[in-house]
């Protein structure tokens, strides 16, 4: 009986989340210790819900729900392996930025994966001469320096992904290196019956904008090159119909009040093009004469301002 009031409740309380909240991070907790749980809950308050349980039966509630809500079901791929949701009405960035803050240095362990390239840096390393050997087998450039041993280059002791053997490990510890950090990950995304990875949090506006923008150009050419009208390209149709309009209009007799001006400037250049300088000539010497009077009164006023006290 109590394991079936266990579950009832459990999915009364995944279902009461999933109405209340809009978003959902899937979140990776591997090597997540409960004081990080702990302090991202804190972290979280009035922000977010934290919700664990067994894979299996999250599945099991999720399916229950599918029939209802079948946007439920987009979740259902990434319920795998250790993890957890965090729920929430936020904003996403600020949320993400939250959950991934709460992280923890950690030494290497043998047999762990390693989560991202480690490096040995180049220096002394207080050591004595007689544990040379101990660098030596792991391929360690090294030399003797007033008494200790030095480390002569930087080294990639581990690559990303490979397990970190025993020898490294005891390496890594005798330097006083934690490579690591341990805390809770982002698998993915869900909003509003979407979801997505959370690096998509990190696109702006101006790189929608741009991207927005090349895609509209690109159907525009497309539509125009196969002759396909489509709203972007009516506009560019339009232009070129009416500059079309314009070339047969200038080789005929046909005109319209609108083209009139244009044709007397294709036949009388030189009426134009002695009117802009006279236009030109005319604005420099209204603005020569309105700073001429701009003097004068300046030299009015500096006349009366000395007269007062003389």
């Amino acid at each position: 009986m109590g394991g079936k009031t266990n579950k009832a409740a459990y999915f009364d309380r995944l279902k009461g989340l999933l109405e209340e909240y809009k978003s959902i991070f899937i979140v990776d907790i591997d090597n997540v210790s409960s004081q990080q749980m702990h302090e991202i809950r804190l972290s979280l308050r009035g922000e977010g819900v934290v919700l664990m349980g067994k894979n299996t039966m999250v599945r099991r509630a999720l399916r229950t729900f599918i029939p209802d809500h079948p946007e439920y079901e987009r979740i259902l791929p990434f319920v795998k392996g250790n993890v957890g949701f965090v729920f929430t009405n936020g904003d996403l960035k600020e949320v993400r930025d939250k959950i991934l803050a709460n992280r923890v240095a950690a030494p290497a362990r043998a047999g762990a994966l390693a989560p991202a390239d480690v490096w040995i840096p180049a220096g002394n390393t207080g050591m004595e001469p007689g544990k040379t050997s101990f660098f030596q087998a792991l391929g360690v450039p090294t030399k003797i320096a007033r008494g200790t041993i030095e480390i002569t280059s930087d080294l990639k002791l581990v690559e990303a992904g490979s397990k970190v053997g025993a020898s490294e490990a005891t390496l890594l510890n005798m330097l006083n290196i934690s490579p690591f950090t341990y805390g809770m990950g982002i698998t993915q995304v869900y909003d509003e019956g979407q979801t997505f990875p959370s690096s998509v949090l990190d696109i702006t506006e101006d790189e929608l904008l741009k991207t927005l923008t090349t895609a509209i150009t690109t159907i525009a050419t497309i539509s125009l090159a196969i002759n396909f009208p489509t709203l972007p390209s009516v506009i560019h149709s339009v232009f070129n119909g009416y500059k079309n309009v314009l070339a047969v209009a200038v080789e005929t007799d046909y005109s319209w009040p609108e083209i009139e001006e244009l044709k007397d400037r294709i036949a009388n250049p030189d009426a134009y093009a002695a009117a802009a300088p006279a236009a030109a000539a005319g604005g420099a010497a209204e603005t020569a004469a309105a700073e001429e009077e701009k003097e004068e009164e300046e030299e009015s006023d500096e006349e009366g301002f000395g007269g007062l006290f003389d």
